[in-house]
């Protein structure tokens, strides 16, 4: 159950969609003077040195962060997603890569608040000690899917939930379903983030498809659903063939961001002919 350690994807295709897009909301959400609370139901370490052994052992990052650094021609959204890992390496070069944390940690501001669940007990001791220290943080060592419960809605009624598990498990895509359920239940107006990968499994195909029939049945304002597909699906169900992240109470600025950035992101990090973008957006 605790097997996963992100170190080995960290800066991967994956992380490229999945950073782009969360960047782009917590700009949207800073917008306004109120503040908001971004609640990370799955931290990770926080932030991944690329020369470890575990990034290294199959050098992931070489085909996603890595293709994008020294281009001169991103879209808007992916250059403001690769100056904050630029930022991350003051040094220069491309030595560390920012996890979800430190992205936020990137762009809240001092009247916003971040709340951090790692179930991961190495992972947890290593986000605790760059993360605790931070104003207005808060790491748990718990079971994000529970500990969301107790932080909605925030006083400020403003909040993102950012929900990516393994999914090593097969019970977590509906474990996600629900949670999303019980959030919207507990505050309609939160902005929800859920990565998932595209693989050969049918949990995995069916989960855009649950939440999309979920933000129809609550009602919410609008729903957004963006997928990178960047190498053929593995017929034995191991390859991550791209990914996918879905929003619900999209942030208006987002599909156009994403509109101009898929495009580039499937020419770019695209590693057979087929490779293909899906951006799909209602607003309800």
């Amino acid at each position: 159950m605790l097997a996963y350690r992100h170190a080995f994807h960290a800066g991967n295709h994956a992380d490229v969609l999945k950073h782009a897009v969360l960047a782009q909301v917590l700009r949207h959400m800073g917008q306004k003077d109120k503040p908001y609370w971004l609640i990370d139901t799955h931290a990770g370490a926080g932030g991944y040195s690329l020369a470890s052994p575990e990034a290294k052992k199959k050098g992931e990052f070489e085909h996603g962060i890595a293709r994008l650094m020294e281009r001169d021609d991103l879209p808007e959204a992916v250059a403001d997603y690769v100056a904050l890992v630029r930022a991350f390496n003051p040094e220069g070069g491309l030595g560390r890569y920012p996890g979800s944390p430190e992205i936020a940690r990137a762009l809240l501001r001092p009247q916003d608040r971040l709340r951090l669940f790692e179930l991961h007990p190495a992972d947890v001791r290593i986000l605790a000690s760059h993360q605790s220290a931070g104003p207005h943080t808060e790491v748990h060592h718990e079971d994000g899917f529970e500990g969301l419960k107790a932080q909605l809605p925030p006083p400020s009624r403003r909040a993102v939930v950012l929900m990516d598990p393994s999914y090593e498990l097969k019970a977590d895509y509906g474990r996600v379903v629900a949670a999303v359920r019980e959030a919207l239940e507990r505050f309609a107006e939160c902005v929800v983030v859920v990565w998932y990968p595209q693989i050969n499994r049918l949990e995995s195909a069916q989960l855009p498809k649950r939440l999309q029939s979920l933000a129809q049945e609550v009602k919410t304002r609008s729903w957004l659903h963006a997928r990178l597909t960047v190498q053929p699906l593995d017929r034995l169900g191991f390859g991550l063939a791209g990914s996918g992240v879905f929003v619900i109470n999209t942030p208006w600025t987002l599909h156009a961001a994403l509109k101009d950035s898929l495009p580039y992101l499937t020419k770019t990090l695209g590693q057979y002919e087929g490779a293909s973008h899906l951006l799909q957006h209602k607003a309800v």
